[in-house]
Formats: structure tokens, C-alpha cells, sequence
């Protein structure tokens, strides 16, 4: 019987995927994938899916019961792909990096357009950590209080958003007491674009 681990790296070699790219594809963590890649453990239906999906073969093809590689038609999954379009700071604002950096399976559910790398420790109260995978929904206004991604500038933050229409002012709050609130007003909010509300995230096993 052919093994999970033979069929994966069997995949990974043919397409010339290393652990740390498919790592990245998938949003799994590098520690995770590397022990899937060495056979110590066989990953949960999610997980397999998400590697299915990355590597472009059918799970069923990954779990040894067949020999077809072809993927399952859409519709007859339960998960759904979004993209994965870079790094957002949860900390200083960083440079928007919008290169397409792949994509990331998510329960077919889950209401978002885009996902995002969480850089940084500014969110960490809300449980957003460094090297998480945040679930973004677009839109150009949120709720008072919820957490948005922004824009200042070409700047990119994860950050809670707080209105203050009659002082004409947004204060970007973090969830982490080491960082200051961000503070903007009159001329200076023509600076702030926000992209959209954080509907969910993605935690590695810490």
C-alpha cells in the first residue's frame, strides 16, 4: 500500500516544491509540513486538502486510494481557496506588499476575499501573532472597534479602528500596551484607506 508520505514528496519533487514553499501556499507551518514531509505524523481532512490543493492533485491521490491525480471538481468540497497577497504589520506600518504570494484553503464558510500574513506582535491580546494567517473581507469602512486592515500611505497595519467624525479624527488602536495608539486628523486622514474588516485568522500550534 502505498503510504500519504510517499505520494507527497513523490508530488513535491515531480512539480519541484520544496517544504517551505508548500508551507507557504498552504499557510501550514514549516515545523507542521516538515514532519508530514518525514512521515512522524499523517495530517487531519483540512490539512490534506489544503496540501491537495496547493500541489494541484486530487486528496484521494495523496491518501493512496487511487491513482488518479485529478483534482476534484469544485463544488464537491467543502473548502474554498483565497488568495494570499503578502504581509500586513502587526506592529509599525510596513510597505503594502500586493505580489500574489499563492493561496490559503478555508472552510467554505468563512466570509473573506483575501488573506494576509500577520507581521508582527502589536495584535497579540487578540491572539493575532507573528506569522499568522488573517482572513480579510473587503470593505472602505468598519465598525467602531473592529479590526481593519489599513492603508497609510503605501503603508500597510492590522490595527482596531476607532471614528471620531466631529473631531475629524481615526485612531488606529493596537492590542498589545508596548505600542501606541495611531493618531490621525483633519488633512492627515486623506492619508488613511482602509481595505477591509478581519473576519477571521489562522494560528500555527505554538
Amino acid at each position: 500500500m502505498v503510504d500519504f508520505r510517499s505520494r507527497l514528496t513523490h508530488v513535491m519533487q515531480e512539480k519541484n516544491i520544496k517544504a517551505a514553499e508548500l508551507s507557504r501556499r498552504t499557510g501550514i507551518s514549516k515545523p507542521r509540513m516538515s514532519q508530514y514531509v518525514n512521515g512522524v505524523y499523517i495530517p487531519k481532512a483540512d490539512a490534506i486538502c489544503a496540501i491537495a490543493n496547493a500541489l494541484g492533485v486530487s486528496e484521494s491521490f495523496l491518501l493512496g486510494n487511487t491513482d488518479d491525480v485529478t483534482m476534484q471538481k469544485r463544488g464537491s468540497s467543502k473548502f474554498k481557496l483565497l488568495p494570499l497577497i503578502g504581509e500586513i504589520s502587526c506592529g509599525y506600518p510596513v510597505f503594502a506588499n500586493q505580489e500574489d504570494g499563492g493561496s490559503v484553503v478555508t472552510d467554505i464558510d468563512t466570509d473573506a476575499d483575501f488573506c494576509l500574513i500577520a507581521n508582527g506582535d502589536s495584535m497579540k491580546d487578540a491572539r493575532i501573532c507573528h506569522g499568522d494567517t488573517v482572513f480579510i473581507k473587503k470593505a472602505d469602512m468598519v465598525n467602531n472597534g473592529e479590526i481593519a486592515a489599513v492603508i497609510i500611505n503605501d503603508e500597510a497595519t492590522l490595527k482596531r479602528v476607532y471614528y471620531y467624525p466631529d473631531a475629524q479624527k481615526i485612531m488606529l488602536i493596537p492590542e498589545n500596551a508596548n505600542y501606541q495608539p495611531l493618531v490621525f486628523e483633519g488633512k492627515e486622514l486623506d492619508k488613511i484607506h482602509i481595505i477591509g474588516r478581519a473576519v477571521a485568522f489562522k494560528s500555527a500550534v505554538r
